[in-house]
């Protein structure tokens, strides 16, 4: 019998906390070994209870989520799915170690929150919890085969039109890890990170203040150019299309796929289809396998694909599924992804 995954659920509404507690003990996959009624009670009883995952709301009165986790996950490095309202302190939690997060549901929506809750601890309980002295500024392994670039050095455009980035847990620190590393002199950026509606928007204005690049929620018929990252947005698919000599997105109202939406096979598949040799493809951390398939057609179109190695992966799902089946040209650990990109750019 495989034994149950020990839960603990930290949230100051009594009624939801009820709820989700009622709910989860009824699925035989997870055990709820206790729960918290704020911060400060959790962190009373997290060395006591030991769960293998535990679920975070951010907003609590006296000590928050986010303090919780600077405080307490250094010592105690357990696997966090934050439930949380709209809030733009959801990407500073994540940022501090949290795993993942689930939107908390509005009427209507308690069903898929709680697939989609469910699906992140099953998956999350095997995590590599990220402390920010390590998910920050990861180690750079340079070799013989990863020359050093200088980022004013090449002039991007004349090969390469377009970067493609995926990423699913784990990766609003992973893209950005990347992506802040960019000059601003690149072609032009897509990326798919699946994330529910509101928060993409409020990703987008964070990496823009952070990155040399212009970043931006993509609209429905932006255009793909030099200098600006163009962000899918939640609750849509995002597709590159043709639009004269150059090329746009287009985000539209469609059912999931493989699981998503947005969804990092739509993304991949249209830059396979429109762009080509003249991408480059990245797949970072996430659960799953979407993206995998995409990207090998990326690759048999002529692209140069990119995936995250497991050792600096949150979860070692989606870049583990592209390299199985060919898909990947290049493995390297996140810190070096960035001078990967730009040393091909260099080449090209």
């Amino acid at each position: 019998m495989q034994q149950k995954i020990r839960v603990m659920v930290v949230d100051d509404s009594l009624m939801f906390r009820t709820w989700l507690i009622q709910n989860l003990s009824a699925d035989p996959r997870f055990e709820v070994i206790g729960y918290a009624v704020n911060a400060l009670d959790a962190k009373a009883k997290l060395p006591v209870l030991k769960p293998d995952i535990m679920t975070l709301d951010i907003e609590m009165p006296g000590m928050s989520g986010l303090e919780f986790l600077k405080e307490v996950l250094p010592s105690h490095p357990v696997p966090v799915i934050l439930v949380s309202s709209l809030n733009v302190r959801v990407f500073d939690a994540l940022a501090a170690g949290a795993v993942d997060f689930v939107r908390k549901p509005e009427e209507g929506q308690r069903d898929s929150f709680l697939r989609n809750l469910m699906a992140k601890l099953a998956v999350g309980k095997n995590a590599r919890v990220r402390l920010p002295q390590s998910s920050a500024a990861p180690a750079v392994r340079t070799t013989a085969s990863l020359p050093r670039v200088n980022a004013a050095s090449f002039s991007p455009g004349s090969a390469i039109d377009l970067v493609a980035i995926g990423a699913s847990t784990g990766g609003t620190e992973a893209i950005l890890e990347v992506v802040r590393h960019f000059p601003a002199k690149m072609p032009g950026i897509v990326i798919t990170q699946h994330m529910p509606p509101g928060f993409t928007a409020m990703y987008a204005e964070r990496l823009n203040r952070i990155c040399k690049l212009e970043v931006k929620e993509a609209a429905h018929g932006d255009k793909v150019r030099p200098g600006l990252v163009l962000l899918a947005p939640g609750g849509l698919q995002m597709r590159v299309v043709r639009l004269g000599t150059g090329y746009s997105v287009s985000c539209t109202a469609e059912a999931k796929v493989s699981g998503h939406q947005p969804s990092v096979d739509v993304l991949f598949d249209s830059v396979a289809a429109t762009v080509k040799s003249r991408a480059i493809g990245v797949i970072l951390t996430g659960m799953g396998a979407d993206g995998a398939a995409g990207m090998l057609r990326m690759r048999k179109a002529g692209a140069y694909t990119i995936g995250q190695d497991r050792d600096s992966c949150v979860v070692y799902g989606m870049p583990m599924e592209a390299y199985k089946i060919g898909a990947v040209c290049q493995q390297a650990p996140l810190g070096n992804i960035a001078q990967v990109v730009l040393a091909r750019l260099a080449k090209a």
